[in-house]
């Protein structure tokens, strides 16, 4: 209300969805599209605000988020960190890290993960040096990390999967990483695991809906498996681990290239810039 009644232009940010179950919900989040312009942070999340607010909007901007390619880039990490990551791990010389980073919330998946990593070992496509690793915070939800904690014992993983907690240097939990997942069960507006992980040239597996189909290429910077359905996780997995080591030294190759062509930090600031001086250049 201020700025249109001093006829000075605004601009909304979609960062993620903001869930409406009402009508009075949906009316009130409806402040985001009445602006000048909203910028949405992938195409997911554009075609999501299409869907749900059926006006005009004036302005309609893709600006996906940014990763700092520098921070996550393999060569800029020394092997000492890589090291102390995979002690702090308690990794052994060979061991193959499978890691679920993401902080420790049910939807992000860690139950699904640990479902097909049980599967895995159950029907003996879990290499002996294969590790599972979950790394993330709990944020306060303690009763959901006893919860894994118990999934882990009563899936035969005791002693094979690690929940590792909180990760303070990610770029070289990245790098420490043979494979990388990102098992959410619902759709992530954007989803930084996969684009930092393919910043760090690891290929990925994640769940087929949201920002990953945009971070995330098919068959050449990683895979996709279904939400939620554990058995296509641990095909997928299973595919990667069984490959010659240089199909997914390749495919990680490629995910750097398109994280760094299409998803850096730099281009991210420098189209959010141009919008506002175009909107700000622009009478109302």
């Amino acid at each position: 209300m201020a700025a249109n009644s001093q006829s000075i232009p605004w601009i909304a940010t979609y960062h993620g969805i903001y869930n409406a179950n009402n009508f009075l919900k949906r009316l009130y989040n409806s402040i985001m599209v009445r602006g000048d312009a909203v910028i949405a942070n992938s195409e997911w999340t554009a075609q999501h605000i299409r869907d749900t607010y059926r006006r005009e909007i004036k302005r309609l901007a893709v600006i996906p988020r940014g990763i700092d390619v520098k921070i996550f880039d393999p060569a800029a990490v020394a092997r000492e960190r890589v090291a102390k990551v995979r002690t702090e791990w308690n990794m052994r010389e060979g061991d193959r890290v499978i890691l679920l980073p993401g902080r420790i919330a049910r939807w992000k998946g860690q139950l699904v993960f640990l479902e097909a990593m049980a599967r895995l070992k159950a029907d003996g496509r879990l290499p002996a040096n294969s590790r599972p690793v979950i790394v993330g915070d709990a944020q306060g939800r303690f009763d959901y990390v006893d919860e894994l904690q118990r999934a882990v014992a009563d899936k035969g993983l005791a002693g094979i999967a690690i929940m590792a907690g909180h990760a303070s240097d990610m770029p070289a939990a990245y790098a420490a990483a043979d494979i990388v997942v990102s098992a959410s069960t619902d759709p992530e507006a954007f989803g930084r695991v996969a684009a930092e992980a393919g910043a760090m040239a690891r290929p990925v597996v994640a769940t087929d809906h949201g920002g990953a189909r945009e971070t995330v290429l098919a068959g050449q910077t990683g895979l996709l498996v279904p939400p939620g359905d554990p058995a296509a996780l641990a095909d997928a997995v299973a595919d990667l681990l069984t490959r010659a080591p240089s199909a997914p030294a390749a495919m990680g190759a490629a995910g750097r290239t398109h994280i760094a062509a299409n998803y850096t930090v730099e281009r991210m600031c420098e189209q959010t810039l141009a919008l506002y001086r175009e909107v700000a250049g622009t009478k109302r």
